[in-house]
């Protein structure tokens, strides 16, 4: 059965850490990560005042490189870049052992992960390989997919969950006169952040608890 953890670590151990020193106002959160043989190229928005300031403290960051603006959207500007090869990171930690990286948000000097591991094992072995490189990191929560404490039993994340509870009783479902931005505003985070943990629990919660057989994976759909 699945795993969830949720971590804090500090950022010069997972990534963008001297430039989220430079410009601590910003915040950073990864949309997702593609990941070949050889390289893997995050993909993330920042938000903030000053996106200037990211690019110029970025370009002179060890821990990426290639960095690529992709897009604008209400006030968060989209980028993708390649993680540098750094074996003493959380980067490579969970892409050695095969987790997934569910959600990654930071700003100032810490990041807040979300990872998904296939079981325990896989668990135990991201903590040996941090405690062999003397990679620091702090589990705040562990659940299985079966757990109630977050929606752990449909595969949401804590911010998730929260976003969509959060949402509903403030009946952003029921009433035109609740905004999004009215939601995010009590959650104190940017309207994108809160439409990208909206989408990703929705897709969650179907997964989980409305689809049994994929489509693609369902012959009566082939025929």
């Amino acid at each position: 059965m699945s795993l969830f953890g949720e971590f804090h670590v500090p950022a010069e151990a997972f990534a963008l850490a001297e430039t989220l020193a430079a410009a601590p106002e910003l915040v950073v959160e990864t949309e997702r990560v593609v990941a070949t043989e050889e390289v893997l190229t995050p993909y993330f928005w920042v938000s903030g005042d000053d996106g200037v300031a990211f690019e110029d403290a970025a370009a002179d960051d060890p821990s990426i490189r290639h960095l690529r603006h992709i897009d604008d959207v209400d006030r968060a500007s989209l980028y993708r870049a390649e993680w540098t090869e750094n074996v003493e990171s959380i980067v490579y930690a969970y892409a050695t052992v095969g987790a997934t990286i569910l959600e990654a948000s930071a700003q100032g000097d810490e990041w807040e992960l979300s990872i998904r591991f296939n079981n325990r094992d896989r668990l135990d072995q991201f903590r040996e390989y941090c405690d062999e490189h003397d990679i620091p990191f702090q589990l705040t929560q562990l659940y299985e997919r079966a757990h109630p404490r977050g929606g752990g039993q449909y595969g949401l994340t804590r911010k998730q969950h929260e976003a969509l509870v959060t949402a509903w009783e403030m009946g952003y479902y029921r009433s035109t006169d609740v905004s999004l931005t009215d939601v995010a505003d009590s959650l104190e985070i940017s309207q994108q952040s809160l439409s990208r943990r909206l989408q990703r629990g929705y897709e969650n919660l179907i997964r989980h608890a409305l689809a049994v057989t994929p489509p693609s994976d369902d012959p009566k759909l082939e025929e």
